[in-house]
């Protein structure tokens, strides 16, 4: 589908938004985190032809045919290097992708994990139920030891992965955690992380109201949890901001960068009756990938892949070798 240049008329919301018909189960978190997607394209004013969101296999996998920006579906746990292609090749572009805790966490994790050593500029939303929602429920990679879901004959066996240690310790530059059914606090977040310079991770929880009757929006609103003295639910989210919790490393100092990463570990291993969303840290010293190009390729940034002739009209290669060659010679 092809996105017309967006410079003759004011955008509106609905204009991040397509005809294409949704078939997600009622209740789903996915829609919560699409709204937020559109949401934030509109409100940073991100024209749509600058935009691109890539996405691989489930449930949300479907995501870039309910965007009005251009949008790639790829391959099952491929989504985040034709991404990074794709940024690469257009550094101009706004990136996001898009994929489940299955997707990137389970037959991706080697690009998830790879894709930290880089610092590309692009924003990663993990749709997090900790099911295989699209194949009928199996345990995914972020459902935790013990846990038996509707459609486990027994008791999950594999411990969890831990999305926002991994994604610490891969070197991703922005970390964060957010709710789905918290559409306004997930907008705001998937605006710092695109404007972040380097590689963002957002990790949303999300429940699955057809296969994960665990954690359920039930579940994380504490329905099952009753203050006493005031007869209220209690809810098991809360915010990190909301503590006083401070993301960010200061400086270049060693011994601030590692009690920032024990400081993210214990918060990322909350789970029960105390689950914080928010930012868990962002690192703004350490150079984008962008950047380090730039470092060995000058006009990088000026002429980029994406702006280069490939063919003269009649198809024949412009392509001058000479530089090469000289570089090359011995």
């Amino acid at each position: 589908m092809a996105i017309k240049i967006d410079e003759v008329k004011k955008l509106t919301l609905d204009d991040y938004k397509t005809d294409v018909h949704n078939d997600w189960c009622p209740g789903c978190g996915d829609f919560g985190i699409l709204q937020s997607v559109q949401m934030a394209l509109f409100e940073l004013g991100i024209p749509r032809h600058k935009a691109v969101v890539f996405s691989g296999i489930g449930c949300s996998g479907k995501t870039p045919h309910f965007i009005n920006v251009y949008g790639i579906h790829t391959l099952h746990g491929r989504a985040v290097p034709f991404a990074i292609g794709a940024k690469l090749a257009n550094p101009d572009l706004n990136v996001i992708v898009v994929g489940g805790d299955g997707d990137g966490l389970g037959i991706g994790v080697g690009h998830f994990v790879s894709a930290g050593r880089r610092n590309v500029g692009l924003t990663y939303i993990v749709y997090n139920n900790a099911v295989y929602g699209l194949t009928k429920g199996q345990a995914s990679p972020t459902l935790k030891l013990g846990v038996k879901t509707k459609s486990l004959p027994k008791p999950n066996i594999n411990d969890a992965v831990n999305p926002i240690a991994l994604a610490l310790v891969s070197g991703y530059t922005f970390i964060a955690r957010a709710y789905s059914y918290d559409v306004k606090h997930l907008k705001e977040i998937i605006k710092k992380a695109v404007l972040h310079k380097g590689l963002a991770f957002i990790d949303v929880l999300q429940p699955c109201p057809t296969y994960n009757d665990i954690n359920t929006k039930d579940w994380y609103s504490g329905k099952d949890r009753i203050d006493p003295k005031t007869g209220k639910s209690i809810p098991r989210i809360y915010k990190l901001e909301d503590t006083g919790y401070d993301p960010y490393v200061r400086s270049d100092d060693p011994d601030e960068l590692n009690s920032k990463f024990v400081q993210v570990v214990e918060k990322s291993l909350e789970w029960g009756d105390k689950i914080p969303v928010g930012i868990f840290y962002i690192n703004e010293h350490i150079s984008s990938y962008e950047e380090r190009i730039s470092s060995v390729i000058s006009d990088y940034l000026s002429n980029p892949p994406a702006r280069q002739r490939i063919a003269l009209k009649n198809g024949m290669t412009n392509v001058k070798l000479e530089r090469l060659l000289r570089e090359f010679s011995i």
